[in-house]
This record gives structure tokens, sequence and C-alpha cells, in this order.
């Protein structure tokens, strides 16, 4: 989902204050920002089509790129600092308590259809869709402190007020959810009789483009399936250049739906696309050929966002078997421990790539605690030893290793196919793994897929990866056992405060971690909330809920014939600055 920036604005906003800021995009010059002129089409790849039009009823990456030009939240990151600033909401004050937070909204913003934007959007979106548990992309749990609930309500036309049980220093970080148009959804409101789960419905792909409309820069036009999505300027965004010309810059946005990351790459560099989301792998030849002269220049950042890949093992996968050896962190640990990492960092992504952390990136400062030496170093010998250790010596003629039924030890790896970095690792991890008796067979699906196959429990063992942000609470339905993206033991889902029966199902370990995450979101004091998460991650490092593999760097390559191409802030969809961008 959508999230958050540093702790030092969590201590300001606590003092209670209001904060505003105009419509124009200034203080940019440090990001290389400049004014540009009105026109042209910027065009870019997506990974695959998207399975719905609405932002909330499909939990879809892809979805995710096209949503955010063309929605906005309340609040939003600037983009030179990560700190929040006003978005649809002007300015906001927080309460003495911390407990009651108000909005301002911003006066004249328009719909994409002409129709004046409000409190009822606001209030609409949160109640049917951000605080929807049916809605398939929502976010109901960060509406919930323990077995209360948080409220919004209508002040005024212009005015939306949260009331919370207790402080929670995330809160305002949270939102930047994307609000919808109620005078285009009003049907799927349940104040209007739809039920709960009705909104997953609403904006097929098919859907009437004058349906879909939003206050963003771009509105949707047109979407030739599995080809192109197109997006067009819309005129009635609120932005402004430090000029006090309106954005967007650009008369169009066209997705070209590539699948495959070597298909990007060859339209990238025949002119096809204007833009490249790029990775190690590439970066020596795009460098080399931009040196040489190609019309395109690449860039590189050790940012804070991004994906790192991991590997988990499913404590709850359909062989009992292997549940039970899955779920003991003995072979959690023997298996990192096969993990070749530096391998991987340096013919996978080229070097351009670091040790990972345990949920918090390396380049967080305000949170991350240095856990490298639990990575521990590569040894298919201390692999091997480990495994013996706990019972798994005996092996079959072919030299698998058996488990306490006699069957071999033998599992599925379900990864991304249509990914740069994940089929070499896959590769890697397949190897090594058989060299110390256990058997690994690839299972490729397409990336779009891999989320929602976590979520459905049919896989063994997954490569994936999740987005790091600059909060631990902005990732806490991954990382807190029973959380909705938890879904390495599922059994713990949902987890609910005084449900003695799901919490009984985690582990101690993982009950120590859900407590942390309770207490870190309620509480105010930046150092509590520090040491909290330290242990947090310390926690994860000896018990490996999953096994974090590295923490890539940003690369991103852009045509020369545009300008204010920024990438410093990583693979975010939506944050490189489109509004900004203008053909030369």
């Amino acid at each position: 989902m959508l999230k958050r920036t540093t702790l030092a604005l969590v201590s300001l906003t606590l003092l209670g204050g209001a904060l505003a800021a105009p419509k124009k995009m200034t203080g940019l010059s440090s990001l290389g920002i400049v004014n540009g002129k009105p026109g042209g089409t910027y065009t870019l790849p997506l990974g695959d089509g998207p399975q719905s039009l609405m932002y909330y009823g499909a939990i879809d990456g892809n979805l995710g790129q096209l949503a955010a030009q063309m929605f906005d939240g309340l609040v939003e990151f600037n983009l030179s600092t990560y700190k929040i600033e006003p978005a649809l909401a002007e300015s906001w004050t927080i309460s003495g308590d911390g407990k009651t937070y108000t909005f301002k909204l911003r006066s004249g913003v328009k719909w994409s259809d002409g129709q004046d934007f409000n409190a009822d959007d606001v209030i609409f979106t949160y109640r049917n869709m951000i605080m929807n548990p049916e809605a398939k992309a929502g976010d109901a749990g960060n509406f919930k402190q323990g077995t209360e609930n948080i409220t919004i309500s209508k002040v005024d036309s212009m005015t939306v007020q949260f009331k919370l049980p207790k402080p929670a220093p995330a809160f305002l970080l949270q939102q930047r959810y994307p609000i919808m148009p109620q005078h285009k959804l009003a049907k799927y409101g349940q104040e209007n009789g739809a039920k709960p789960a009705d909104i997953n419905n609403a904006w097929p792909t098919n859907v009437s483009a004058a349906e879909v409309v939003g206050t963003g820069p771009f509105k949707f036009q047109s979407y030739t399936v599995g080809q192109k999505i197109t997006l067009a300027r819309n005129p009635n965004y609120w932005k402004v250049d430090a000029a006090g010309k309106k954005l967007p810059y650009l008369d169009r946005l066209e997705y070209l739906v590539i699948r495959d990351p070597q298909a990007q790459l060859n339209q990238f560099l025949a002119g096809n696309l204007d833009q490249l989301n790029s990775s190690g792998a590439q970066f020596p030849d795009l460098k080399q050929r931009e040196v040489a002269g190609a019309p395109f220049k690449v860039m590189r950042f050790t940012a804070l966002f991004g994906s790192p890949p991991f590997v988990a093992y499913n404590f709850d996968a359909k062989d009992p078997q292997l549940a039970k050896i899955f779920s003991d962190v003995r072979f959690r640990r023997a298996m990192q421990s096969a993990i070749n990492r530096e391998r991987i960092i340096d013919t996978v992504y080229n070097g351009l790539a670091s040790l990972p952390g345990h949920g918090v990136a390396p380049a967080n400062k305000a949170f991350y605690t240095n856990t490298t030496k639990q990575l521990g170093s590569f040894s298919l010998d201390a692999a091997d030893r480990a495994l013996d250790a706990m019972g798994l010596s005996r092996k079959n003629s072919a030299g698998i290793r058996l488990m306490p039924n006699g069957k071999q030890l033998e599992f599925d790896l379900t990864y991304a196919t249509d990914s740069a970095a994940y089929p070499p690792i896959a590769t890697i991890i397949q190897s090594d793994f058989a060299k110390i008796g256990v058997k690994v067979n690839l299972k490729g699906i397409l990336n779009s897929k891999l989320i929602s196959t976590g979520q459905s429990g049919d896989w063994e063992m997954i490569l994936a990866a999740f987005g790091d942000q600059p909060d631990p609470e902005l990732r806490r339905p991954i990382w807190q056992p029973g959380g909705s993206l938890y879904y390495w033991h599922r059994s713990t889902q949902p987890a609910k405060d005084g449900d003695p029966g799901i919490v009984a199902k985690m582990f101690p370990w993982e009950k120590e971690i859900y407590n942390i995450f309770n207490q870190a979101a309620t509480t105010t004091s930046a150092a509590q909330r520090k040491a909290l998460y330290t242990r947090w991650q310390l926690i994860f490092a000896q018990n490996l809920p999953v096994t974090p593999i590295a923490k890539p760097e940003n690369v991103g390559a852009v045509s020369n014939k545009f300008g204010n191409y920024v990438y410093n802030l990583g693979s975010i969809p939506g944050y490189n600055p489109v509004p900004l961008i203008y053909q030369k």
C-alpha cells in the first residue's frame, strides 16, 4: 500500500501545528527541475496489463503505476526531502494529545470531468474503500487500534476529521491513499445498499473512459488489451510550476505492455520507449552505449526505496512434512548459509547491490539496525552440517536428503519469469541447494501473479520482494505476524487483539514481534520507537520469517528528448515526477 517519511517529521507534527503549502511546485532546483514547455507524448513500459482500473479492487503493481498519475491523496512526499507535504489537503492540525487529525481540503480542486472535489469524496473513499476490509487493496487494518476503530467524519464541505483511540505517530504519513470520486462510484457505496465486496467490481478494464475520473495530472483515455494504455493530460489538474504555468507539461502518457525485461530494453534502445527502469544486469551495457553517444542518460542511486528480494518458506505448506521442516528455524538458518549473496550481487546485479537489512533499508538512518553479522557468510559445508544436525542426514542413491517419512527433501521454488533478476537468482539457489542434497524445482509465473500466489498459500518456497519505506509502521501488514501480507505463515491471519486462537498459532518469537508492532504504533517517543524496531530487526535476523538476499541500487534511463527526469527516490510507482517532465 501507500505509506511514509522520516521520524523528524513525526516529532514535528506531534506538536499540533498547522501546515500549508501553495500549489506551486517550488524548491525543486536541487533536483535539476526546470520550467518546461507544454506538449508531447512520453512512452513508458508496463510489465503487464492492469487487472482493473479501480485501485482498491486489485493488488496490482501495474495498476499502481497508472493510479499514481490519475489520483491524489490528502498528502504526498516532497520530491527532494522525502517529507510529507500538502496535496488534496492544503493544511492540517493535530490535537495536543495526538488523537485528532483535522484536514482542511484544498479549495478550487476539480475532478478531471469538471465536478468539484469536496469532503464527501474523501469520506466516501475512506469508508467504502480504504477502511473496507473487503476491498482487495484496502487498508482496513491501519484504521483499527486494538479492538477500537479510527473514525472519520465531515466537519464541513471542505474539512474532514479523524478520531484515534490512541496517538499514532505514523498516521499522517499513511494518508497518501488515492481519493476516488463519489459522483462516479456512488452505487458502490455501502450507504446506498452496496455490499462491501462490490467495490472490487468497479471500473473493469473495459469501462468507459468517461467513468474513470481523478484529480491527478493525467486521466484515463484508452486501453488496447494486452498492448497499450493511454493517459491524457488532465486540464483541471490543480498544480502549477514555479512560474505559475499549469501542469502537467505533457499531452499524453503511453504505457506499452511489455512483459519481458529484455524486450523492454530492446524497445528502449530502438527508441520506442522514452524511459526504462533498469537493473544492475543491464547497467554496464546501457552506460557504455551512453558514453559512446547513444541518445539517452543512465542514472544510478542508492536510495531508501526499492524492493529487495527475499526467499520465504511456507510454514503452512500442503505437505505436512515440508510444513514441519520449513517451520523449524534450524532449517531456515541452515539454508541461509547456502544463499550465495556475494555471487548474486556480483553476477546478477553487476555489483550494483549491497547486503540487505532485515525489514529496513540500510539507507534509512532513522530506523536501520546493522544486522549484517546475522546474515552470516556463504558456506555449503556449514549448511550441510546444520541439516545433518537437525536429523536430515539420510540420503538416497541420487544424493538427495530424505525427510523423516522417507520421501526426498524436494520442493518448488516459485519466482517471476518476467524479471531480469529473479530467473538467475532462482537458478543460483537451485544449483547451490542441490550441492547439499536439497532438490529445488523451479516454478516460474508472471511477476503480476506473485503476491496473489503468495496469499493463496499454493506454494512451497517463493522468491519475491516488498518495497522499503521510511518507517516500519508502513510495512506493518507485511512484517507483523497475522498481517494481510504475512503469507509465509497464513494460519496466523487475520490476527486480532484478544483473539487467543490466532495468537496461539504464533511461535514465541512471532508473538514478540506482534507485540512490538502494536507498541510502536502508539508510542510517541522517537527513542522508544527506535528501540522497539531495533529489537524487531534482531528477532527477524535470528528467526528469518523470510531470508533477505540483497538490496539493489536504483538504475534508470531516459531519452535525451525529455527533461526533468528524476530517479533518486527509487522505484516507487509515480514518484518519478512525470507531471514535471517535458519534451525538449
